[in-house]
């Protein structure tokens, strides 16, 4: 284990390793004999480092709006604009699925949360991951395939686009209704892509690593010059150190590492640009989605964990903010607000310039959350 990850316990939960320590010793346990110190009559209080952390953020819900009084489907995905005032989302055409829908999927909005453009209604089924590069161009992942019982789904799942920011389909990595191996340039389920310092293209390809037990499951980053040609690809099922249990989000770090949120293993990986295994962190949580800001703090959206008690038990869902520096955490924001009492924890996450954090939320019906320091 690196000395990053040994400081998962931090703060308040020091102070509860400090009672257990002394009540262990009270006990006469781990060594200590009878007699030996004091005896204190206390009660260790039960905390866990992934939860004890202070909130000074203000999270509201309804401050953008879709065009022509659409209602929120889910939301997986949500980007700051290069500008970084303007946010771009992705909502799931009213529905947890775009199949058989011709809604923009793919919405921008001012800092307000006006509508400034929508497009690519009729391209997609299940639109998943969501980058902004830095020349503004929107690349989109569609994480499912076509429903071979559904004629209309034909041709349509299993690849990234990008997108101009007016809409124009600019480049298609994978081949369209057709799901990949594992090998090669056809993808099979792809979650999200990030930018390379040089402009190489990476995709984290299988969303179903965490789903399954077969071994043979896709779960891997595959790499890609600027242009779409298929470089190499590296990762495979699995728990070990550089193995992936669904790749659902990655980025490049402010040190030029590429950071993986591997959600089945419930933590972060870092990789270089070359596939090497560099480091990992779970101090985090169960991670969905991350951002960095301005400072080069990490902002990691957890929407999975206690829900059902398996995934990650005793962990909050929330967005947990820190370094990757020194792997310290400072904040869990909370997600849940009333209107959605059922599970409304983003699963994707941006912070514009300003700040603000943006919470994509896939559960309870959908929403896009905004959370303002206090």
């Amino acid at each position: 284990m690196s000395d990053r990850n040994r400081k998962v316990v931090t703060g308040a939960a020091n102070v509860a390793a400090a009672f257990l320590i002394i009540g262990a010793s009270a006990c006469g346990e781990a060594g200590v004999q009878s007699g030996d110190v004091e005896s204190v009559e206390t009660e260790a209080p039960v905390v866990n480092p992934l939860n004890d952390y202070s909130n000074p953020y203000q999270t509201v819900d309804g401050w953008a709006t879709l065009p022509d009084g659409r209602t929120w489907g889910s939301t997986a995905g949500v980007e700051i604009d290069p500008d970084g005032q303007h946010i771009w989302a992705i909502d799931r055409c009213g529905a947890n699925s775009c199949a058989g829908s011709d809604l923009d999927p793919i919405v921008k909005f001012d800092s307000e949360g006006n509508v400034v453009t929508t497009f690519g209604g009729g391209t997609m089924l299940f639109p998943h991951g969501l980058h902004v590069d830095q020349d503004g161009n929107v690349w989109v992942t569609d994480a499912r395939g076509p429903d071979p019982e559904d004629p209309n789904q034909a041709g349509k799942g299993h690849v990234a686009i990008k997108f101009s920011a007016e809409g124009e389909v600019l480049l298609t990595l994978g081949e369209p209704g057709v799901a990949g191996t594992g090998e090669g340039a056809i993808l099979n389920t792809p979650n999200d892509v990030a930018i390379g310092p040089n402009g190489d293209i990476y995709v984290g390809d299988g969303h179903e690593g965490q789903n399954s037990d077969d071994p043979t499951t896709v779960a891997r980053i595959a790499k890609f010059s600027a242009d779409g040609e298929f470089i190499t690809s590296w990762g495979q099922y699995g728990s070990e150190a550089g193995d992936l249990r669904t790749p659902h989000a990655l980025a490049f770090s402010p040190e030029g590492q590429l950071v993986v949120a591997d959600r089945g293993n419930n933590r972060l990986q870092i990789f270089d640009e070359e596939g090497n295994y560099i480091d990992e962190f779970k101090q985090f949580s169960r991670p969905s989605d991350f951002a960095f800001d301005a400072n080069g703090l990490i902002y990691v959206a957890d929407s999975e964990s206690a829900f059902d008690n398996i995934r990650n038990p005793g962990a909050q869902p929330g967005i947990r903010v820190g370094s990757l520096v020194d792997g310290t955490v400072n904040y869990l924001i909370g997600g849940e607000v009333e209107a959605y009492p059922d599970g409304s924890n983003p699963e994707g996450v941006a912070v514009d310039a300003a700040g603000n954090v943006y919470g994509a939320v896939v559960s309870g019906g959908g929403a896009m959350l905004k959370s303002v320091m206090q």
